[in-house]
């Protein structure tokens, strides 16, 4: 296996083992803020037939935008350790960014 492969697959193992417990993190919150402010637990799927539609709507949008807001967490942190780890930044983001 060559250097480079060796640090894709770092970089990857890096990113997978940000992304578990960002997703954990996230559900978690979400199902804590959902209930503090609706004061019933979240829709469990949101397509049943039983389930409002302004539930299904706003567990919709509030999961994806937490969802996307956790992504970028894990990312940056993964891409951030994984910088100080080898000393340069991962495989595809050597040219990204100002």
């Amino acid at each position: 296996m060559g250097k480079k492969a060796k640090g894709s697959l770092f970089w990857k193992l890096l990113g997978f083992g940000f992304a578990i417990p960002a997703g954990i993190a996230v559900r978690k919150m979400l199902d804590s803020a959902w209930m503090s402010i609706r004061g019933t637990p979240p829709p469990k799927n949101p397509a049943a037939p039983g389930t409002k539609w302004s539930e299904a709507l706003t567990w919709a949008a509030a999961s994806g935008i937490g969802i996307a807001i956790g992504r970028l967490f894990a990312a940056r942190g993964a891409a951030g350790a994984y910088k100080k780890l080898t000393g340069k930044l991962p495989p595809g983001l050597e040219t990204g960014g100002p």
